[in-house]
């Protein structure tokens, strides 16, 4: 996602064109996105993925 951070404006526009509020919600994404996956949560998929693995999920 590297590519996406260097404030381009979407196909079909131009800088001009841009709306003001789009470079800081760009700003705001790309910050979220580059936040780490607490480790709760890896723990949680870790285990959904050993379910899923060993056909005791619930899948009906």
């Amino acid at each position: 996602m590297a590519s996406d951070k260097d404030n381009t404006p979407p196909k079909g526009r131009t800088k001009a064109e841009t709306p003001e509020w789009a470079n800081g919600l760009r700003q705001l994404y790309d910050s979220v996105v580059d936040e780490p996956i607490p480790d709760s949560f890896k723990d949680l998929l870790a285990k959904l993925d050993d379910d899923a693995g060993s056909g005791t999920g619930s899948d009906t």
